[in-house]
C-alpha cells in the first residue's frame, strides 16, 4: 500500500442535473426552484428606482465600480456599467459618465439639460455584471441597441460604412 500522500485520488464525477434529478414537477406544491435572476432583478430595480435622479454633468458619479441608467426627458434610455477591476481601462462610474457627458454634449438634437442619470455602486465586480444584465432585461432601453455605447458594431472596419441609429437620431455637431 502506498503512503497516504502518494495514493491515487479518485476522479470526482460531475453530474449534470438530469443525471441525478427527476424532471421538475409542474404541479407539485412542495417543489421550489429558486429564480436567482428574478431575485437579483427585483432588488436592483427597486434600489435603482429609489436612488436620486441627478443631472448628467461632469464628475457626477464616484470613482467606484457600478451600474448606471441614463434618462432623456424623463425616459430611461440607456443602461451601462463601469467595472474598474475587470476592464483594461479601469473605468469608474465617474469616468464612464464623464465620457457620456462629452459625447452627448457634442450631438445635434440633444441637450445635456434634458439628460439625467442614476447609479448604484457595488463592492463585488461580479454584481456589476449581474445588475447590468438584469436591468437591461427588465427595461430593454432603446439607446442600448442604437450604437451609443463605447463600441459601435462594425464602425471602423474596412468596407463598413455603417451609421448607427443613434448617429442618425443625434448626429455629431458640426464644429
Amino acid at each position: 500500500m502506498l503512503p497516504p500522500n502518494h495514493q491515487k485520488k479518485k476522479k470526482s464525477q460531475v453530474l449534470a442535473p438530469s443525471d441525478n434529478l427527476p424532471a421538475p414537477p409542474t404541479s407539485d406544491p412542495h417543489f421550489f426552484d429558486f429564480d436567482l435572476d428574478r431575485g437579483i432583478r427585483e432588488q436592483v430595480v427597486e434600489k435603482l428606482e429609489a436612488s436620486p435622479l441627478l443631472p448628467l454633468e461632469k464628475n457626477v458619479g464616484p470613482a467606484l465600480s457600478g451600474i448606471y441608467a441614463l434618462y432623456h426627458k424623463g425616459d430611461l434610455v440607456y443602461i451601462g456599467k463601469a467595472s474598474k477591476g475587470t476592464t483594461k481601462s479601469k473605468r469608474t462610474l465617474r469616468s464612464r459618465l464623464n465620457e457620456h457627458v462629452s459625447k452627448l454634449g457634442r450631438r445635434q438634437n440633444l441637450e445635456l439639460i434634458d439628460l439625467q442619470c442614476r447609479y448604484l455602486t457595488f463592492v463585488s465586480e461580479w454584481w456589476v455584471f449581474a445588475a447590468e444584465f438584469s436591468l437591461m432585461v427588465h427595461y430593454n432601453p432603446y439607446w442600448n441597441a442604437s450604437g451609443i455605447g463605447s463600441k459601435t458594431p462594425g464602425k471602423g472596419r474596412p468596407g463598413t460604412e455603417r451609421v448607427s441609429r443613434f448617429d442618425k437620431m443625434f448626429p455629431p455637431k458640426v464644429l
